[in-house]
């Protein structure tokens, strides 16, 4: 398959990179849509819809924990939907996590709230947060592997931000509906309107699958498929192999998902609260568009972070990202309360303070995907990436709003909070530096498939 070893454009090139790019990013794109929908609506509103008790900081801090409970589901579906991945296909497996994502998101927005049926209302949100966690365990690394394992040499880190740009592009576009949503009065929004967003997301749902659909499985497994090389136990195969590389790639992970998601969700939460409840006060409206100004930033940030790994190497980029991170962790709260408190504080400091931290968390971002399918052959691949990336996303990500919360609940101080983050980002340096730019023998494209199999 020559024209896979090449990046000179074709119609039918052309095609197939548009394909690529909105079926492997619309799955990141409902994913993080429902994550900043849900984070969003956690902080804003669900404190007085789902999570109804006394203290409005602890009634965050309850929406926080049916979002961690989702994190924490994402490496069984790794490992589940791993294993369909890498036995029947990219393509098919893609299309079963993408439906099941999707469906739990729009069910969301139909449940009945606390006023209606009490209790029950928590926990079916619950249980719709533990299937969307399943489905969303398949979604990273196949989407990526869909790109990743169709591109050309010299262009796998673009290929591979299909994947991490749906992060920018779904978060964003969950910030614009709750924008519009919040133009109306708060107590219509409580009464009912937060659903709108949760119903939209059967839009990106339809765009995805049809698009999905219409892509053929990769070279790569074609390949192995048909010289009888797949693997029948890929978990069993992935931990022998590579287990503790396994390990120091979640780890990696593990501190940019910690800063990101106090990035997506906390600062909502701690800008918009009363400052009698540990919070800044502002306006709810302007911290939207802070994030929707970090998610454009994000988006740049991904794009010339991957396209830089294809000339440099893909571990020093990501380096790059978690060093500034990391310098980056104190200066950020101080920026973030210059405005002052209140609905009629200035709006630069927190704005700058959000673009910033987006900006360089996509430069570390945006390799990790195309890296991560170095690290592991393909025979293995989709489950190794899968559960490398959830286990990391999970632990990181999923309880770092809510450890922030308590924190700053505990000492009164964001710079329990800063110490934090940065001791989740010297982890993930410390993970970042004992693993390799690339495993030797690891597939890139079907030409190599035959030495990697053996390999394995």
């Amino acid at each position: 398959m020559a024209t896979n070893a090449t990046s000179t454009a074709t119609p039918s090139s052309t095609r197939l990179f548009t394909r690529l790019a909105v079926a492997s990013g619309a799955g990141t794109a409902l994913e993080y849509y429902d994550f900043a929908l849900y984070a969003t609506a956690t902080s804003l509103v669900f404190n007085r819809v789902f999570f109804v008790v006394d203290d409005p900081w602890f009634g965050a801090f309850l929406g926080f924990v049916t979002f961690a409970v989702g994190f924490l589901m994402a490496p069984v579906g790794a490992v589940l939907f791993g294993h369909l991945g890498d036995r029947i296909g990219r393509q098919r497996t893609l299309v079963s996590t993408f439906t099941l994502m999707g469906v739990a998101t729009v069910l969301m927005g139909l449940l009945p709230d606390y006023h209606s049926i009490g209790v029950t209302a928590p926990v079916l949100l619950l249980i719709l947060r533990l299937a969307h966690g399943v489905a969303r365990g398949g979604e990273v690394g196949g989407a990526g592997l869909l790109a990743i394992e169709h591109a050309p040499t010299d262009r796998r880190g673009l290929y591979g931000s299909f994947v991490t740009l749906g992060s920018p592009i779904g978060a964003g576009l969950a910030n614009l509906a709750v924008l519009g949503v919040l133009a109306f009065p708060m107590d219509a929004v409580i009464a009912g309107l937060w659903r709108v967003p949760f119903l939209l997301g059967g839009l990106v749902l339809v765009i995805g699958l049809l698009t999905r659909l219409h892509v053929d499985e990769t070279p790569v497994f074609e390949r192995m498929r048909d010289q009888t090389q797949v693997s029948r136990r890929p978990l069993v195969d992935a931990l022998r192999a590579g287990g503790l590389r396994l390990l120091g790639a979640a780890g990696v992970v593990f501190g940019f998902n910690a800063f990101q998601f106090v990035l997506f969700s906390f600062l909502l939460s701690y800008g918009s609260e009363a400052v009698d409840n540990h919070g800044l006060g502002l306006s709810r409206s302007m911290l939207i568009v802070g994030t929707l100004l970090g998610c454009l930033a994000h988006a740049i940030a991904i794009l010339v972070g991957s396209i830089l790994s294809d000339r440099v190497g893909r571990r020093p980029v990501i380096a790059t990202g978690a060093v500034a991170l990391a310098l980056y962790a104190v200066p950020m709260f101080p920026l973030f309360r210059s405005a002052g408190t209140g609905a009629e504080a200035s709006s630069t400091g927190p704005l700058l303070a959000m673009i910033i931290g987006f900006t360089l968390s996509g430069i570390m971002f945006g390799p990790v995907v195309t890296w991560f399918a170095q690290l592991f052959p393909a025979a293995q691949r989709y489950t190794a990436v899968g559960l490398a990336f959830q286990l990391g996303a999970a632990l990181g990500g999923g309880f770092s709003p809510l450890i922030a919360n308590r924190l700053l609940a505990a000492t009164g101080s964001t710079m329990s909070i800063s110490i934090y983050l940065i001791v989740v980002m010297v982890l993930s340096l410390v993970c970042l530096a004992l693993l390799p730019e690339r495993v030797a023998g690891a597939v890139d494209n079907a030409e190599d498939l035959h030495d990697s199999a053996a390999a394995c």
